[in-house]
């Protein structure tokens, strides 16, 4: 008689899902490297949840309302800005990639995180005035500055260190880790602002602190192949390893700038990957301003009221989605992933347009778990997904240009947002800020659609699953439609 399998009970599932992070769940070859990491990303993200954009959003909204100096107009682009922070410092990224080019990966990182750390611990110096206002601003924008070097430069470390079969799935636990603890650190944030306005002064240097523990830890990861992808970054260069020399930086951005500009004008298929995702990723970041200032300025909620919806909601609903989608995207090529994963954030911009127009705290929260969703997805999207049009000597390359103009869209969003918000705000429907958010969205994710039915149609006759299977791990689709273009 065939054995009828019991079904396995919520214990049973949630042993299954915590073994899946312990490093005898990979194999032998990764397992130093894995275990490494995953502890470095359990401490670095509680310091960078002090300045995790939602977060710090609610604390600028709460913390410098009816300050001497400070204007409700300057305070809510204030909002905008601190949330848009994250995205406006990927604006870095092209020159973070061009000066990490032949250079040592785990090295370099390990410096840049230290440097975020130190911007963490200033905020704390920072007073409740206009003046401090603007500082606390700089210092967001020079810690998200930095962490945008530590996710360029990372990409190749996770390329290098883990094959492509399994690369989304390990991405998808250091995400889970990374969520799990920057909702920590939000909760530890908004209940101490609640018990005293003044505990960021204390509350930012310990988180800090954490975060130079989980440096201590990262510097001891492993590089497969170091040496020579170096060489090999620096043959695509056709230079020399570049100077960080401050002199040579406007020399330097220049350089990268146009080499970036290559890869858009030479990958037709990546340059409509990116004006989709530029779409897109538009409504995404419209939406974070506009739902900080609605919460204080209609709702009254409390620092961890709103900070649930902004921040910690969305990052405990990720860890519980994203084994989900990371087996989805070990199988599928990046367009079609976003085309399938686009739409959760379509829905939670909808549920959130509701939550305003009911004024509905309650609904913000069931919008955050929707986010998270989003988040789950894009977590891993966003650092491997160029990796299915880039080679290896170009990977920090392409996930340059991609964070790059992430961050033009992040300049722009926020603040568009703000703008109509307020516009509308006088009108008496400042709700349908975010049905603009949604309509854009929508918009995004058949754009993706739309890519991926010209993408099957160029490679028909080629299995999906068997291209896979059948080419080097580092050799990037681009290839496979150059040799479809030649007949061969």
């Amino acid at each position: 008689m065939k054995h009828v399998a019991h079904p396995r009970t919520l214990v049973d599932l949630l042993t299954s899902w915590l073994w899946s992070f312990h490093p005898r769940a990979i194999p032998t070859m990764q397992r130093a490297n894995y275990a490494r990491e995953l502890v470095s990303w359990a401490f670095l993200p509680i310091m960078l949840g002090a300045i995790e954009g939602g977060t710090m959003s609610v604390i600028v909204k709460k913390a410098w309302a009816g300050v001497p100096g400070v204007s409700p107009a300057a305070l809510d682009f204030a909002v905008a800005l601190v949330s848009a922070a994250p995205n406006f410092a990927n604006l870095t990224s092209f020159l973070w990639s061009r000066v990490s080019n032949g250079r040592d990966k785990v090295a370099f990182i390990s410096r840049i995180q230290l440097a975020t750390c130190a911007c963490v611990a200033l905020v704390a110096a920072m007073p409740v005035s206009e003046w401090g206002l603007l500082g606390t601003c700089v210092l967001v924008l020079l810690a998200r500055s930095t962490w945008t070097g530590v996710i360029t430069v990372r990409a190749a470390i996770w390329r290098q260190n883990y094959p492509k079969n399994g690369r989304a799935s390990i991405a998808g636990k250091m995400a889970t880790v990374q969520s799990i603890m920057l909702a920590l650190a939000g909760w530890v944030v908004g209940a101490s602002m609640d018990l005293n306005p003044a505990s960021f002064h204390v509350v930012f240097p310990v988180l800090a602190a954490v975060g130079v523990y989980g440096n201590s830890i990262f510097r001891h990861v492993r590089l497969r192949g170091g040496r020579r992808l170096a060489e090999r970054e620096r043959a695509e260069a056709g230079t020399a390893e570049v100077s960080a020399n401050p002199v040579r930086t406007a020399a330097v951005a220049g350089d990268a700038l146009r080499t970036n500009w290559r890869v858009l004008v030479e990958d037709r298929p990546y340059r409509t990957f990116m004006a989709w995702m530029f779409v897109f990723g538009l409504g995404n970041l419209m939406i974070g301003a506009p739902q900080a200032i609605f919460l204080e300025d209609r709702l009254g909620a409390t620092y961890l009221q709103a900070i649930l919806a902004t921040t910690i909601i969305p990052l405990l609903t990720m860890p519980l989605v994203i084994p989900v989608w990371a087996r989805l995207l070990d199988r599928l090529h990046i367009v079609k992933f976003r085309s399938i994963h686009g739409w959760s954030f379509v829905t939670a911009a909808g549920v959130m347009w509701l939550a305003a127009w009911s004024e509905s705290l309650w609904l913000f929260y069931v919008s955050g778990a929707l986010l998270g969703v989003g988040f789950a997805g894009g977590s891993i999207a966003w650092n491997i997904g160029h990796q299915d049009f880039a080679s290896a000597e170009r990977d920090a390359l392409y996930m340059s240009v991609h964070v790059t103009l992430n961050g033009i869209r992040g300049v722009i969003a926020p603040f568009l947002a703000v703008a109509l918000y307020k516009w509308l705000d006088a009108t008496g429907v400042s709700h349908l800020t975010f049905a603009v958010c949604f309509a854009v969205n929508v918009v995004g994710v058949l754009g993706f659609a739309s890519q991926w039915r010209t993408m099957r149609t160029t490679l028909a006759g080629f299995d999906r699953a068997a291209t896979k299977a059948s080419i080097d791990e580092d050799e990037p689709l681009t290839r496979i439609r150059a040799s479809i273009d030649r007949g061969d």
